[in-house]
């Protein structure tokens, strides 16, 4: 990994499950549990059928909630609530990771298929409250999710970046087809590589990888 390939990066983009932290914190099994439950709840279904049906809402529509949205019409902002309700304990505050990300030129941002609120606490659990200039959820995309282009158009829109100067660090390959084509450079955080043509560059460990921007 070059440097110098990210010289002309001025907007620093940052997904935040399994980005911002380990994958290893587990923290949305957590969001997944209360995730199967309302669908049951809502749909009135058993397990086996909701799991099938998250299943179903995640390769067609791109996340549960979008499914829920198009198929039943269920009302977002509730349903965002009640799933990201959830216990912080297995975060721990990552000072290194903080210091790395401040130090990053120009603007840093996070875009989050989660909801705004949800993103700031897992922010401050993991030390890194007021790093970023924005913080967007999927409610500041009209509740589209990622990978849809048109969430990427709405979100990036509102912030006024650039994305021929903009970089994309995310965990889930299929979430980096659009920032690609937009001309980003894209940063797929993960313990495996992805094979794909619009995943330029792979880490299994952010804060490294972002080091080796800075030295």
């Amino acid at each position: 990994m070059s440097r110098d390939a990210f010289s002309h990066v001025t907007t620093w983009v940052f997904d935040l499950d399994n980005t911002l932290y380990p994958p290893q914190a587990r923290l949305f099994d957590l969001i997944e549990v209360r995730m199967t439950a309302w669908v049951m709840r809502s749909i009135g279904v058993d397990r086996a059928e909701a799991d099938r049906l998250r299943l179903h809402y995640w390769q067609t529509h791109g996340t549960t909630l979008a499914g829920l949205m198009r198929e039943h019409g269920v009302d977002p902002e509730p349903y965002l609530a009640d799933v990201h309700d959830i216990s912080m304990d297995s975060l721990t505050p990552d000072p290194l990771l903080a210091a790395r990300i401040r130090a990053l030129p120009g603007r840093r941002i996070v875009y989050t298929n989660g909801c705004a609120p949800y993103a700031e606490r897992v922010l401050a659990a993991r030390g890194l409250t007021g790093l970023f200039d924005a913080i967007y959820g999927v409610e500041h995309a009209g509740f589209l999710p990622k990978p849809e282009r048109a969430a990427f158009d709405a979100v990036f829109t509102q912030d006024g970046l650039d994305p021929l100067r903009a970089a994309m660090f995310e965990d889930e390959p299929r979430n980096l087809a659009v920032p690609h084509d937009l001309g980003m450079r894209t940063v797929h955080v993960a313990p495996m590589r992805a094979d794909a043509p619009h995943v330029q560059y792979h880490t299994d460990d952010l804060s490294s990888f972002l080091y080796k921007l800075l030295i």
